[in-house]
């Protein structure tokens, strides 16, 4: 399925990392934890348009590894795999 984002949205995929305790266990994808606020860019819409009627380009691009709020994007599951849809304001920086 292809999914492209409308206005000033994008599609992130959110980085899964398993995370270890100081003793050394692992805690898998599946234990309950904090939201990842961080991810890469899958795909993004043409952007926004403002008062003038102008469209305003996009500062993220596909491929990008970017931080972003933990609670702003929305949880969308597709073809059994997760992905969160932010509009670019929920976006904090981009990772190079």
């Amino acid at each position: 399925m292809n999914i492209k984002p409308l206005d000033d949205r994008v599609l992130i995929e959110p980085n899964s990392q398993e995370e270890k305790t100081k003793s050394g266990i692992v805690l898998p994808d599946t234990a309950d934890k904090e939201k990842p606020e961080q991810g890469k860019v899958i795909a993004v819409g043409p952007g926004r348009i403002d008062s003038n009627g102008k469209r305003i380009p996009m500062t993220v691009k596909e491929g990008d590894i970017v931080l972003f709020t933990k609670y702003g994007p929305s949880e969308i599951k597709v073809d059994k795999k997760e992905y969160l849809i932010a509009k670019e304001e929920d976006i904090l920086a981009i990772l190079d």
